[in-house]
């Protein structure tokens, strides 16, 4: 019974840090990928935003199922670092519209 407390209680980081980078990670995420997708759809803005908005609820699901199943938590780490690229391609022309 004490092995099975200690096992629980060193399981405890892992497990805070996988409900943390589901949820932060998986809003970033997220977030980055609909602003990439609607740049990126060819259809009117409206509809590219509709759409994108639509498919966001799909993919936080899908991020927040994975990140408890997933083997590892680096590659947890890993995939919320992806939002970069996707923020970059999203926000592209907001950073353009500063620098000038």
């Amino acid at each position: 019974m004490i092995r099975s407390a200690a096992l629980m209680r060193s399981a405890w980081p892992e497990r805070l840090a996988r409900i943390v980078l589901a949820i932060l990670g998986g809003y970033a995420f997220t977030y980055a990928f609909t602003a990439a997708l609607a740049r990126l759809l060819p259809m009117a803005r409206v509809d590219a935003l509709v759409t994108a908005s639509l498919l966001s609820f799909i993919v936080y699901l899908a991020f927040l199922l994975w990140a408890f199943t997933a083997a590892s938590l680096r590659r947890v780490t890993l995939a919320m670092a992806a939002a970069i690229p996707l923020a970059a391609i999203g926000f592209w022309p907001q950073v353009l519209e500063l620098l000038s």
